[in-house]
């Protein structure tokens, strides 16, 4: 649950910042970021990846005769960064003291307030309702999330770990009957889309990776197209 505000602007701003300019980051991008979010690799190490990323670029540029190509795609970085995730796990050693653990499960210390929590699940459910593709299954996803809205409200504090462990189980439903119900050539088209996005990277990405991302960049073009929101409290306006 920590830096779920910041996590993806911290990336995209941190990308910036060593790219030297402004570049928007793109659909793929933001599935590949999505990938390292699910994969639980801390922000650091993920900003840490960019920077390794970055200072090999930076060397090779210093001992090249020629102008290297600019870096305009986060997905370029994306190798160093599940190196330094690998890294990571190398060095960790044993686990969080359980008072730590206690308190970030309780979430009194996490800045998450119930009343926002709770609407930003009706909202959440408001728009599912309104939904012009399988109306009947999420519109029981989204009496889910009334239901969510109304326990948030009544608990105190809520416990954002089973929370965001029960609005995962509805996102991954509300994807399964997405992809059931759209038509064929629809998905093809956002598949088609993905797969010439990701064409300069598969060099450096594993098979698993590329089909993680591959997927969350589907699941992305398909809310978009039809106007549906993520679940997750990642997604909870911060005001």
């Amino acid at each position: 649950m920590q830096n779920y505000f910041n996590y993806f602007t911290e990336i995209e701003e941190h990308f910036q910042r060593r790219r030297g300019s402004l570049l928007l980051l793109s659909t793929l991008d933001w599935a590949l970021i999505e990938t390292w979010r699910e994969a639980g690799i801390p922000l650091e190490v993920a900003l840490r990846g960019i920077d390794d990323a970055f200072d090999k670029y930076e060397a090779r540029q210093r001992g090249s005769a020629r102008k290297l190509r600019q870096v305009n795609g986060l997905a370029w970085c994306a190798q160093a960064v599940m190196e330094a995730a690998e890294q990571q796990k190398e060095a960790a050693t044993g686990a969080a003291p359980a008072g730590d653990a206690a308190a970030a499960d309780s979430g009194t210390d996490s800045g998450f307030e119930s009343q926002r929590i709770a609407e930003h699940l009706v909202v959440a459910a408001s728009a599912l309702d309104r939904a012009t593709i399988a109306p009947d299954a999420l519109a029981a996803v989204a009496q889910s999330l009334q239901s969510l809205a109304t326990s948030v409200v009544s608990d105190a504090p809520p416990k954002l770990e089973d929370l965001e462990r029960h609005l995962t189980a509805l996102e991954e439903k509300l994807f399964a009957t997405l992809t059931t119900a759209v038509p064929e050539e629809l998905l093809l088209q956002f598949k088609t889309e993905a797969a010439r996005d990701l064409a300069a990277y598969r060099s450096r990405m594993g098979a698993v990776q590329l089909r993680q991302i591959e997927q969350q960049f589907v699941h992305k073009r398909l809310l978009e197209h039809y106007q549906l929101p993520r679940l997750s409290l990642f997604y909870m306006r911060q005001s």
